[in-house]
């Protein structure tokens, strides 16, 4: 593919010879320009993001993407070989193979998918799950070839439901897949249930309402998540425009999840809960709020109950996070789809090491004119280092 704009060939040459030592700490952010800027931009940034790096803040290469794509998150396959991103603004998937330098976006047609959100891989790394939250239905495909196999719709006439769907998790040891039906993209309805699917056949089994509050209570889950290694399965949903944090426990016995609030992130005056993050451990939670603009730590012990511990402020917007390999440092993306007053488009460097102190903000696209819209962190397979094993994936 050409058009591509590197900041080096040795770029490349470096990742080669780098001892994990010497590291740089790398993230993918996919990110656009703000809406008073005179030109439209996208595009994804390889950021160093190492606090005790001489290139800290520093954008070391950059992939251009369509101006009106609208490009929206970013999802690893299980192996972490390949790079998925969505898009909001057109009905396709693209695709990025990790093992191979210079990168390359191959775009792969979703004609069902309209406003495509969160996607998932199952676990063989064989099949992935895609959210499409404007036309209410999730693509299936195959996670070898990358072509959609099956577009998973309501039933005729049934009782569950498929309705704007963004959130996305999935156990194969159970054979399900959760899912959250959380707005219309124009904003004007909103859902307060998540509907569970079987996983090997795609097939719609139950919707669960997820808010106290009586129908329709517009309380918008938009993420969920299997908390690691919970046994029993428990999955984890933030609600965003209620402001709560719910937990399904999965029964065995009747192969169903029984459903309850945790949190009420309204009370400490928080809005717009979005993301979750695990560390490797799987016993402690982060969960960001985009209004006014935090990061809440739960211990995460006990999955069905996690306790709140802290909220450690980072700016308006904050949506994504991860965690340094060595988790001291938490970094936080601090936008939300352009929004007025959420999106400050910095990135908030937390020590955790040091109580959650806030160390420095990352405002190299800011300072620019643009919001970044997703961060991950990039595995690097061009020298033999231990990739730590998580599920941001999700």
């Amino acid at each position: 593919m050409t058009g591509f704009r590197l900041f080096s060939l040795t770029f490349w040459l470096l990742l080669s010879c780098y001892s994990p030592a010497s590291a740089e700490l790398l993230a993918l952010l996919n990110y656009e320009s703000k809406p008073n800027q005179p030109v439209r931009r996208e595009a994804i940034a390889i950021m160093d993001i190492d606090p005790e790096s001489s290139n800290f803040g520093t954008v070391l290469m950059e992939i251009p993407l369509p101006s009106d794509l609208v490009a929206h998150h970013i999802f690893f396959n299980r192996d972490r070989t390949k790079a998925y991103i969505t898009a909001l603004g057109k009905s396709l998937l693209h695709v990025v193979d990790l093992t191979r330098f210079p990168y390359r976006l191959r775009a792969i047609d979703v004609p069902d998918c309209q406003v495509g959100e969160d996607l998932v891989v199952s676990e063989d790394n064989r099949i992935w799950y895609l959210t499409c939250m404007g036309s209410s239905v999730v693509i299936m495909g195959d996670a070898v070839t990358d072509r959609p196999i099956k577009t998973v719709r309501t039933p005729d006439g049934g009782t569950a439901s498929v309705l704007y769907p963004h959130g996305i998790a999935i156990h194969n040891g159970i054979d399900r897949v959760v899912i959250t039906s959380t707005v219309k993209p124009d904003m004007s309805e909103a859902g307060d249930s998540v509907t569970v699917i079987e996983a090997s056949t795609g097939t719609v089994l139950s919707t669960h309402k997820v808010s106290s509050k009586p129908s329709p209570a517009k309380a918008a889950p938009v993420e969920v998540m299997f908390s690691p290694q919970a046994n029993p399965p428990v999955v984890q949903i933030t609600n965003m425009l209620e402001g709560t944090l719910w937990t399904g426990t999965w029964d065995a016995s009747s192969r169903t999840f029984s459903f309850q609030e945790v949190d009420d992130l309204s009370a400490r005056q928080q809005g717009m809960p979005l993301e979750m993050l695990y560390n490797a451990k799987g016993d402690r939670l982060f969960v960001t709020t985009a209004k006014p603009g935090f990061v809440n730590l739960y211990d995460n012990s006990d999955p069905r109950r996690p306790t709140f511990l802290q909220a450690i402020p980072a700016a308006p917007g904050a949506h994504h996070s991860v965690l340094s390999p060595d988790e001291r440092y938490l970094f936080v993306q601090n936008s939300l789809l352009n929004l007025e007053g959420m999106s400050d488009g910095s990135i908030t460097v937390i020590d955790l090491a040091n109580g959650g102190k806030v160390v420095d903000s990352i405002e190299t696209l800011k300072a620019q004119g643009y919001n970044p819209n997703c961060i991950m962190l990039l595995p690097n397979h061009f020298r033999q280092a231990d990739l730590r094993a998580d599920q941001s994936f999700q």
